[in-house]
């Protein structure tokens, strides 16, 4: 029988139990849907992307985002930003938050990240992306007792630049103790296909960890990541929305060989604890919004789910999500 897949990680001076992590995924990750995570199995995970200029700032929103759930073992801050002497003024301002790493955005796509010089940008010019690096490391060795830095990437530009190794080579240089790698380029976005033979050739070429993100949906994908790439860890994004079970499910996989999928019963219960896990953070009212796309994530698949979307776009409270699911669903308990 061959080693288990499910094992042990270290990262810098981190140990991790397991390696499934949960990515960071604007708009969805809050602390709320992280709690539940850790609660299914995640062994990592992290915060929505932190803008550096946000938080020196001062912005209220970003000292929101950077809440922490009671739960998180291994608790991640991800920054962006392009300005070295910014993003280390961000490191010294999550001293209360005392992560157990702090991770440097350098893939993200969006245009409004991008402009900035920030997230996928970094991949155009090695060098400043270095220099980010390098700073955010003397600052956590200054304010946060050197947890260790890590860095997220994609695998290039476009298709004309892919130069993850030249990348990788570089933020290994200025100290980066593990690599996160959604091998999709800039350009891509997020269509077309994860190229997971970069994951593999990144894996031969540095002597961190490389964690494997893109297309990561079921557990049979990340064991086939785990096989295909050599990767130390694997990272869910869009797999994990409103799917929190994937790790559950994904961890027996790797240990049994087989899982057995959590029934529809149970994640609406989950789905339902994490509105009211997010009441507490910001409100009946704005958790009630936000929560309709998550709801809708969760459904998705079920029997009877289109009624149950079409419901909960209208919801605004928690009593109306309870009314929904049970009509939705009235042989169940909830």
């Amino acid at each position: 029988m061959g080693e288990c897949l499910y094992r042990p990680l270290r990262i810098g001076s981190v140990n991790l139990e397991g390696n499934l992590f949960l990515a960071p995924v604007a708009g969805y990750t809050d602390r709320a849907f992280r709690s539940i995570c850790v609660e299914a199995g995640a062994n990592l995970t992290c915060t929505e992307l932190i803008s550096a200029e946000g938080l020196v700032r001062d912005s209220k929103k970003t000292a929101q985002m950077l809440l922490r759930a009671p739960n998180e073992r291994c608790y991640v801050v991800q920054l962006f930003g392009s300005d070295p002497a910014t993003m280390a003024r961000a490191v010294a301002l999550l001293e209360p938050y005392q992560p157990a790493m702090v991770d440097i955005n350098c893939g993200c796509p969006v245009p409004k990240v991008v402009k900035s010089g920030a997230g996928a940008a970094l991949l155009r010019d090695p060098d400043r992306l270095a220099r980010v690096v390098e700073s955010v490391v003397l600052a956590t060795q200054k304010y946060l007792g050197g947890v260790p830095v890590t860095i997220k990437i994609r695998s290039g530009w476009d298709e004309a630049s892919i130069n993850y190794p030249l990348v990788a080579q570089r933020a290994l240089e200025a100290g980066a103790a593990a690599i996160g790698f959604h091998a999709r380029t800039r350009a891509q976005g997020y269509s077309g296909k994860a190229n997971w033979e970069y994951i593999a050739h990144l894996v031969s070429l540095v002597p961190i960890p490389v964690i494997g993100s893109g297309d990561l949906f079921t557990p049979e994908d990340g064991k086939r990541m785990l096989e295909y790439t050599g990767c130390a860890a694997i990272m869910f994004a869009r797999g994990a929305m409103g799917n929190p079970f994937i790790f559950t499910e994904t961890r027996q996989l790797l240990e049994k060989g087989y899982y057995d999928p959590v029934p529809v019963e149970q994640r609406l219960q989950w789905a339902l604890r994490q509105l009211e896990l997010r009441v507490l953070d910001v409100g009946e009212d704005i958790a009630c919004r936000e929560m309709r796309k998550q709801f809708c994530a969760y459904a998705k698949g079920m029997p009877g789910a289109s009624h149950l979307r079409n419901a909960v776009v209208q919801a605004r409270t928690i009593e109306e999500y309870r009314q929904i699911v049970a009509q939705a669903f009235p042989h169940m308990h909830f």
